[in-house]
């Protein structure tokens, strides 16, 4: 199989998802675009699974994106073919989740590989680990949610760098600029992350409304964050706090001045 699942075996409660193309540097496919988004909508639909981690296989690349020779002339085919088919890189960055996704990142994530990992709630990183969206050096657009949650996640500057020059960053910059929560200099570092895998489970409920999705997989379908149920919509709760006044027509300058606070 493509894609390997697997429970983690000291927490079953855990799942391991990996991109096992080592040979291409884990760029998808078809048959691994949709077996990807298969296991991340089975992982979903399971109460018995609380917590995913993504990750690639091999010590070298967590993901080069889409693969150029197979997924991008197949996506094109279809549309010259009339058929008008949904972008969804991954088979999840641009679909609504419920439950956290840890993607540790064992080398290399760019283009496509990069924005599977925004479209992740929580990222870690191996020493090796690089980070940049690569196409756009070749005129192509980050097309997978790139160029809105990048800038969401690290400094707008250092997010207009990496999208204008397609320059990557390493695993100490990620770090330093937030794109990543954690990354580890043990040459032993795993991708199976003992410290959220003890944590997490814990503290994700096992009912629906889960708290996944508030983060990251939110930022791809809107782009304000949306009114609690229970929050009331009126006027008074949206108007600043500052009370403001009218000055009175001044009779020298038969001027109407605007209004200032108090």
């Amino acid at each position: 199989m493509p894609i390997r699942v697997e429970a983690d075996p000291e927490d079953d409660r855990v799942v391991v998802i990996t991109i096992d193309r080592p040979e291409a540097r884990n760029a998808l496919d078809p048959e691994h675009q949709r077996d990807l988004g298969a296991a991340v909508a089975d992982f979903e639909a399971d109460d018995a699974r609380l917590v995913a981690v993504l990750t690639g296989a091999g010590d070298t690349t967590f993901s080069a994106g889409a693969d150029l020779k197979k997924l991008i002339p197949a996506y094109r085919e279809a549309v010259r073919a009339g058929e008008d088919p949904p972008w969804n890189f991954g088979g999840f960055t641009a679909t609504t989740r419920f439950k956290p996704l840890i993607a540790a990142v064992n080398g290399h994530a760019l283009a496509g590989g990069l924005e599977m990992a925004l479209a992740c709630d929580i990222r870690l990183c191996s020493p090796n680990a690089t980070f940049g969206l690569a196409e756009t050096k070749w005129a192509i657009i980050p097309g997978a949610g790139g160029t809105v949650r990048l800038p969401r996640t690290v400094p707008l500057g250092l997010a207009m760098e990496m999208v204008l020059s397609g320059e990557p960053i390493d695993a100490a910059e990620a770090y330093r600029s937030g794109l990543v929560n954690r990354w580890s200099s043990r040459p032993s570092w795993s991708p199976r992350p003992a410290r959220w895998r003890a944590r997490s489970p814990r503290r994700v409920p096992s009912q629906s409304g889960r708290p996944g999705s508030a983060s990251s997989t939110g930022s791809a379908s809107t782009t304000r964050p949306r009114w609690p149920a229970s929050t009331p919509r009126s006027s008074a709760s949206c108007a600043p706090r500052t009370r403001w006044r009218a000055r009175r027509r001044s009779p020298r300058s038969g001027r109407r001045a605007t209004g200032v606070p108090e």
